[in-house]
C-alpha cells in the first residue's frame, strides 16, 4: 500500500509541476492573460507541498521524480500538445521509469 501512495504521489505530483509550468508557459508564449499566471503559480506551490508526503528524504524523491517527470511530459505532449512521441522518447521515458524504480523501490537493507 505505501508504494501505491508514493507512485500516488508522483503522478499528482507531476501533473501540478507540468499543468502549473504550462499555464505559465501559455501566458508568456501564448499571450494568454496573466490569470493563466496566476493559477500557474498556485498549482506551482501545490507540486511543492506534494512530495513532502513521500516516504522517503529530499533527495531520493527528487532524484526519482525526475524520471516520473520525463514521462509524464512525454505522455502531457502527446495528449495536450497532440505530439505524439517517438520510440525513442518512449524508451528514453521508460528507461527513466526504471530509474524511479531502483531509486525508491529497490529493497535496501
Amino acid at each position: 500500500m505505501e508504494t501505491i501512495k508514493s507512485i500516488f504521489y508522483f503522478v499528482l505530483a507531476g501533473f501540478l509541476e507540468i499543468g502549473g509550468g504550462y499555464l505559465i508557459w501559455l501566458w508568456l508564449r501564448e499571450n494568454k492573460s496573466f490569470w493563466f499566471a496566476v493559477i500557474g503559480v498556485v498549482i506551482l506551490i501545490g507540486y511543492g507541498v506534494v512530495p513532502t508526503f513521500q516516504p522517503a528524504n529530499f533527495g531520493r524523491v527528487y532524484a526519482a521524480y525526475g524520471g516520473v517527470f520525463i514521462m509524464l511530459s512525454v505522455l502531457w505532449g502527446w495528449k495536450v500538445d497532440r505530439i505524439t512521441p517517438d520510440r525513442f522518447d518512449l524508451i528514453g521515458a521508460l528507461i527513466a521509469l526504471i530509474g524511479v524504480g531502483v531509486i525508491m523501490y529497490w529493497p535496501r537493507k
